[in-house]
């Protein structure tokens, strides 16, 4: 079976079980559908032209961010201050659980992320 994960999440329970998700908006469901699936691993991809218009926080686990393609500023709200990631073309960063993070785009990037998705939180830039 082939799915596009840019249209579908993966959801990698805790039981091993991977199990599809349409749509691209899960921090949307009800909150009794999204905890069904918060407490395994989501695996998206998404594409971006622009910066992010929020802050996001997973405060269940850590996140999983691959840059597939572009050139993307990961923004991390540290204690000390605004730690930047920058990724060019490929590669990957670990975003800690608990910790504000954005992306500021500086060419059209793809990214995969996986992360928990119990508790995700998110404010405006």
């Amino acid at each position: 079976m082939s799915l596009n994960p840019q249209h579908t999440y993966v959801h990698l329970a805790e039981d091993g079980a991977a199990r599809e998700l349409p749509g691209t908006a899960f921090w949307q469901l009800p909150e009794a559908e999204a905890a069904r699936y918060g407490q395994g691993w989501l695996v998206s991809e998404f594409a971006f032209t622009e910066d992010w218009p929020s802050w996001e926080m997973h405060p269940e686990g850590d996140e999983f961010v691959y840059l597939l393609s572009g050139a993307v500023d990961l923004l991390l709200e540290q204690t000390g201050g605004i730690v930047t990631i920058a990724l060019n073309g490929s590669g990957a960063a670990v975003v800690p659980r608990g910790v504000w993070h954005t992306a500021k785009v500086h060419a059209p990037s793809r990214m995969l992320h996986v992360t928990r998705g119990a508790g995700t939180r998110n404010r405006p830039v």
